[in-house]
């Protein structure tokens, strides 16, 4: 890895932090913006859109394991684009970022990949698809679907195979932002089935589960006065979901998404989803909420979710906080909490 690469990986993201989280409020200019009433195309539209400035493939996963034990998993690949113009080679404007992580009730094990575009380093191709990094890979992505990832200290050889439709977000997959009207593509393929076999220093663990891949493309996707969100995936017992997140500014603005068994949805505007902090935990020198209740009255919802471990931070080049969560409450299950911007 070039160190001049890795440094400006490491740059980038800082410098940027006044302008929204990671830049993400930051000026587009001479990118593609999202457009309302998009037209989605699968599986084309499973790769890559270099005309924006942001995309990524974000998968996360409840396991049990045959030794009782519950456990998360996550794989996420972030493409970010230097500048609108093209290029091959060492002379392309893409670059990556890959993080996995597994969680337990006691342990979170965490690592990092960071790589140039253009060198066959990492990428992402529709047909067939697979996105990878270095060794990383996932293929699939509907039926006999391969997830593959290892750190220092844990790897994981996982199979998907999709139950259900893919769902779009917001407004048929234009997905609002920000009272400015800040917006981004946005649909998930929540219906995974998962199994495989968790590699850790314990021990090997035989796992089953339920897979969650989220999908989202922008150029400006926050509001400049945007500092970070609490974003939810919740798997409900009945067979319901719920996607809801919380973006924190100069005020609050939230999105939701009911999704039934059958893979039909609710989209909910502004104000709809709440999600009230109930217990902070101190995480790696800083306070995290690690409890909150969350509703969505117009759907009866109200519930507490609950972190399987609370540590589960994520030390990478943006820090983060991603793990498991269990629901109690109107509703049962279990899901997976991404909060960013604590600092």
């Amino acid at each position: 890895m070039n160190v001049r690469l890795i440094a400006l990986l490491l740059w980038l993201p800082a410098a940027s932090l006044a302008q929204g989280f990671a830049g993400l409020g930051s000026s587009a200019e001479g990118f593609a913006l999202p457009e309302p009433n998009p037209t989605f195309t699968f599986p084309s539209d499973d790769g890559a859109h270099p005309d924006f400035r942001i995309e990524w493939w974000y998968l996360t996963a409840n396991l049990t394991g045959d030794d009782g034990r519950d456990y998360g998993l996550q794989w996420t690949l972030f493409r970010t684009a230097l500048t609108p113009t093209d290029g091959t080679g060492w002379s392309s404007p893409q670059l990556w970022m890959g993080h996995a992580a597994v969680t337990t009730p006691d342990a979170h094990f965490v690592t990092e990949r960071l790589a140039r575009g253009g060198i066959g380093q990492a990428g992402v191709t529709a047909q067939p698809f697979e996105a990878w990094i270095d060794e990383w890979t996932f293929s699939g992505p509907d039926s006999d679907a391969i997830l593959r990832a290892a750190g220092p200290d844990f790897a994981y050889d996982m199979t998907l195979q999709a139950t259900g439709p893919r769902v779009l977000h917001g407004d048929a997959g234009y997905s609002v932002k920000s009272a400015g009207g800040q917006a981004s593509y946005y649909y998930s393929q929540p219906f995974f089935d998962i199994a495989g076999t968790l590699q850790l220093p314990s021990g090997d663990v035989t796992v089953t589960g339920n897979a969650w891949l989220d999908r989202e493309w922008s150029s400006q996707p926050l509001g400049a006065d945007q500092t970070g969100w609490d974003w939810f995936s919740l798997s409900f017992d009945d067979g319901s979901k719920l996607m809801g997140f919380l973006l924190r500014g100069d005020g609050d603005y939230s999105r939701a998404t009911l999704i039934r068994a059958d893979g039909t949805t609710v989209a909910y505007p502004d104000g709809a989803f709440n999600a009230e902090k109930i217990v902070q935990s101190q995480v790696a020198g800083r306070g995290v909420p690690t409890t909150w209740k969350v509703t969505l009255p117009d759907a009866g919802i109200d519930v507490v979710v609950s972190a399987l471990n609370t540590q589960s931070w994520m030390d990478t080049s943006v820090p983060y906080w991603e793990g498991p969560v269990r629901v109690t409450g109107s509703h049962t299950g279990r899901g997976y909490l991404e909060m960013t911007g604590y600092e």
